[in-house]
């Protein structure tokens, strides 16, 4: 009998580590992300990393605009959630959003770039949509998000 409670106890453990397991490890990591206008010339292109937090919450860091702009400068901060919804052929799968603001010392104004996707196979496409009192600092479009 107690050979039978040990092996119920292992195969519930194995149950549990196997459904409660990250499947957003794909998720980390290091991103590299093209923006562009509704004409489909490149509006912004920048790489940060990733990382899933507690209730979705995503901590962005390392992020670096490879285009400049006027609109984010030093003291720009980002945040996100993540929904993950599962795994398709081994890769994690969910919807995503970033909020990129810009500092409040920032000499262009208060902007904020929020970018609504779904990542899928490493790779998160969606759209973006860039607001603020700063010149230039408006308009919207598409973006690919690939990990590096």
């Amino acid at each position: 009998m107690r050979t039978l409670q040990w092996v119920a106890l292992c195969a519930t453990m194995i149950m549990l580590v196997a459904c409660g397991s990250n499947s957003n490890n794909a998720f980390n990591g290091n991103w590299s992300a093209t923006l562009v206008n509704p004409d489909s010339t490149t509006a912004f292109t920048f790489t940060t990393s990733l990382s899933e937090g507690s209730q979705g919450n995503v901590t962005v860091t390392n992020l670096s605009f490879g285009t400049s702009s006027s609109c984010f400068a030093l003291g720009t901060t980002a945040s996100g959630t993540f929904a993950g919804t599962g795994t398709t052929n081994g890769a994690a799968t969910g919807s995503i959003q970033l909020t990129i603001q810009s500092s409040t010392s920032n000499s262009n104004g208060a902007n904020a770039l929020t970018l609504q996707g779904a990542l899928n196979n490493n790779t998160i496409t969606g759209s973006w949509q860039l607001t603020g009192t700063g010149a230039g600092c408006t308009g919207s479009g598409s973006f690919t998000m690939t990990k590096m």
